[in-house]
């Protein structure tokens, strides 16, 4: 079988350590393959790149196992040819038997250009899609403790949800800190609609009579509080976003501005 990468490796990764099987030109034209492990840890990971480096190794492979292959892929992308190779596709080929074995089969995949690398985003646009994850993640958990508040009126006979069309507003914000402040006088409490909502003041005298005590005001303020929290880091991961979301697309337009000569030669 034609050799189509004459140096490269195959890294099997767990969570502990890893196993690295390089395949390389050998003596009297024979292939040569070795095989160490190494620590995930960051020394351990150093230790592996300078043995690859050594070895003049040109691409390295490894299976998207868990999480566990992204320190060691940001690690030597910037020095190899780096690859990640998709586990599902992996799995229904024939041949492995240890973690020793995985690199070594990984290893001889790649050497005969047996498979192809999953697509791995430039670290920009790594950096965005865990800001916008983890603002999607922000705002589910706001969404639901919007949602446990409401069914704390409920409980307290307050049913301001019935007449606003949100209880997150500032018309129902305000009449929420009042009530936590100890104020249940309907009428003041009604007359702190803004906007449109003073439109609304008649239905909210009788939404806003209820039997809410201390209890109900102790968990309103934490979950009010735990809201404004919840917004805070939404709107400083939004923020960040936008920056990042600038760079992507600087380096979007660097790869692009780069591949248009070689598709002008191509032609």
């Amino acid at each position: 079988m034609d050799v189509v990468y004459p140096r490269c490796a195959g890294i099997d990764i767990g969570k502990a350590d890893m196993k690295v099987c390089v395949r390389i030109p050998g003596a009297n034209g024979r292939r040569r393959g070795e095989a160490r492990t190494f620590s995930t840890m960051a020394a351990g990971v150093l230790q592996a790149y300078d043995w690859l480096a050594s070895l003049e190794v040109t691409l390295v492979a490894m299976e998207a196992t868990g999480s566990y292959w992204k320190p060691v892929f940001y690690a030597l992308e910037h020095r190899f040819e780096t690859w990640l190779l998709n586990a599902r596709h992996m799995r229904n080929l024939p041949g492995r038997k240890t973690d020793v074995a995985d690199a070594g089969w990984i290893a001889q995949l790649v050497e005969h250009g047996l498979v192809r690398p999953s697509f791995v985003p430039p670290e920009p646009i790594r950096h965005l899609r865990d800001l916008t994850r983890y603002r999607a993640e922000l705002t589910a958990e706001r969404t639901r403790e919007a949602i446990r508040l409401e069914q704390l009126l409920e409980d307290s006979g307050v049913k301001v949800s019935v007449v606003a069309s949100h209880i997150m507003t500032k018309s129902v914000r305000a009449m929420l800190e009042a009530l936590i402040d100890g104020e249940r006088d309907p009428d003041l409490l009604a007359d702190l609609a803004r906007g449109p909502m003073r439109g609304k003041i008649p239905a909210l005298r009788e939404a806003l009579v209820g039997h809410f005590n201390a209890h109900h005001a102790f968990l309103a303020r934490v979950m009010l509080d735990r809201i404004d929290a919840w917004t805070g880091r939404s709107s400083s991961t939004t923020r960040t976003g936008r920056s990042t979301s600038a760079c992507c697309r600087s380096v979007a337009a660097a790869t692009n501005a780069t591949a248009e000569p070689t598709r002008s030669t191509t032609r």
